[in-house]
């Protein structure tokens, strides 16, 4: 038996069933202050993605060695070595990017989601299921990015990606590109989340309630040609 889920399970889950911020609410400080536009998006995302895979491999490597107390300081130390690569990349290569996020790529050092991956499937599963695990778990990190930026990008700005993608006389929602429009944009998409999961809910619900009824109806039937059989008989 595996030892926990499978590849393909960590996979899949940390898309949508698990996705870090619509279920988890996990890394909210990037989610919320760099969303603005999609390309900052998209940057830290990728950022991300890079520190949360290499760590998840290097703990899932020596998890044999790790020790309880130690555990923690490990997996910081860890994600602290990718970061700062990460860092350093952006401010050689993509400077003007690097001075939009600011802060917010060294601050994935404190991102819940990276230590969280580490702590639940790193460090107790093979390397296969920890990188599975973590791509999973960046793609939803990637699409909650995404689909946040992209509607306050093109509310805000009539943009998407740079690109105009609404007419000159839209009238751009400034709010959109403030903080308050992160929170009103993320508390929607959420709720949305919310009622989307509760409604296949209902739905898998419903259809085991009506194969149940046709399973007792079909042996209620078989029982009484047993009875009728029996009386002829």
């Amino acid at each position: 038996m595996p030892d926990g889920p499978t590849a393909s399970e960590r996979f899949l889950n940390g898309i949508l069933p698990e996705n870090p911020v619509y279920r988890q609410l996990l890394g909210m400080c990037p989610v919320l202050a760099v969303t603005a536009a999609m390309l900052p998006a998209l940057t830290m995302a990728a950022a991300t993605a890079f520190v949360l895979i290499s760590a998840n491999v290097i703990i899932s490597l020596i998890r044999g060695q790790l020790r309880p107390h130690l555990r923690i300081l490990v997996f910081t130390l860890t994600i602290a070595t990718f970061v700062t690569i990460a860092d350093r990349f952006l401010a050689a290569y993509l400077y003007e990017m690097s001075k939009v996020l600011g802060p917010y790529v060294p601050l994935i050092i404190v991102n819940c989601l990276i230590i969280s991956r580490c702590e639940i499937c790193a460090s107790k599963q093979t390397v296969r299921v920890a990188v599975a695990d973590a791509v999973g778990m960046s793609l939803g990190f990637t699409l909650a990015l995404v689909s946040i930026a992209t509607v306050r990008e093109v509310l805000g700005s009539g943009t998407w990606l740079g690109l105009r993608v609404l007419p000159e006389a839209w009238p751009n929602w400034g709010i959109m590109v403030l903080p308050p429009g992160a929170f009103l944009v993320l508390g929607l998409l959420l709720a949305g989340v919310e009622w989307w999961g509760q409604w296949r809910a209902e739905r898998a619900a419903l259809a085991v309630a009506s194969v149940s009824r046709s399973l007792q109806g079909q042996s209620g039937g078989a029982a009484r040609e047993e009875e009728a059989s029996s009386w002829k008989a």
